[in-house]
């Protein structure tokens, strides 16, 4: 049984003092979560942030890392950065980091591997544009991403990875995959594992819907089969939106 995963993606959102004032009001609204909660603030806000949610069942995400452990990458944080500031987890491949900062599938695959050699866990995303869904090429692309993103990493390195599907049309547009639609899409996400890993492997990684999920529509997308959690934009930006995301089974 595969334990959900719900993560808000802060964005480049939340100076760290009203960073501070979210988690604080976050923390009791999700203390009985029967989900992993995380959190993902921007890279400023990281170390106030972890400060606040010690001893709580939120745990630290950042939504960026790079593949090399140090050297001249002006403006990169490490995998061992993140780790020393608290964090557990890392987005790796954000369809925004593919659209604006030239983020590729062969970048996305070694940010993902430093990041799980280092002991963080990857929540690689992966996902269609509008067009390439129109044509029908969806289930090729998101198999072909998942594929390049886990290259090289062994059965065992995939405990410790997250795929989050988040068709790119919609992302912040308020637009929803219909609940089969992410089922079926993330079933063939899951069948790429299962190609390279495994069935055993396959069943055992969790994978997100993260195209606009929020309160009034993530007990549908939940309740089906093949979808453990969500990867939270918009939604995860005001403590009691996220709560009842978190709180979907309610």
């Amino acid at each position: 049984m595969r334990k959900p995963i719900i993560a808000g993606n802060w964005k480049m959102n939340k100076t760290p003092a009203e960073a501070v004032e979210l988690v604080k009001g976050l923390i009791p609204l999700v203390k009985d979560a029967k989900c992993d909660v995380v959190v993902c603030p921007t890279a400023v806000c990281l170390p106030a942030v972890a400060e606040v949610i010690k001893g709580t069942n939120i745990k630290l995400g950042a939504q960026n890392v790079h593949f090399a452990e140090k050297g001249a990458y002006t403006g990169e944080l490490s995998a061992d950065m993140l780790k020393a500031v608290g964090c557990e987890y890392v987005i790796v491949g954000h369809s925004e980091r593919r659209q604006y900062f030239g983020e590729t599938d062969k970048t996305v695959n070694l940010r993902a591997t430093a990041a799980v050699k280092a002991g963080l866990t990857a929540i690689i995303c992966v996902g269609e544009m509008k067009d390439e869904r129109v044509d029908g090429y969806t289930d090729i692309i998101v198999a072909y991403q998942t594929k390049m993103a886990l290259k090289g990493l062994t059965a065992e390195e995939l405990d410790h990875v997250v795929i989050a599907y988040e068709p790119v049309w919609a992302i912040g547009t308020g637009l929803t995959a219909t609940d089969e639609q992410a089922n079926e899409t993330i079933g063939v996400i899951r069948k790429a594992i299962a190609e390279v890993y495994g069935d055993d492997v396959a069943q055992k990684v969790r994978i997100q819907y993260g195209g606009s999920m929020k309160g009034s529509n993530v007990k549908g997308l939940m309740a089906q089969p093949e979808i453990d959690g969500g990867l939270i934009g918009g939604a995860s930006l005001k403590a009691e939106d996220f709560s009842k995301v978190v709180h979907f089974d309610a």
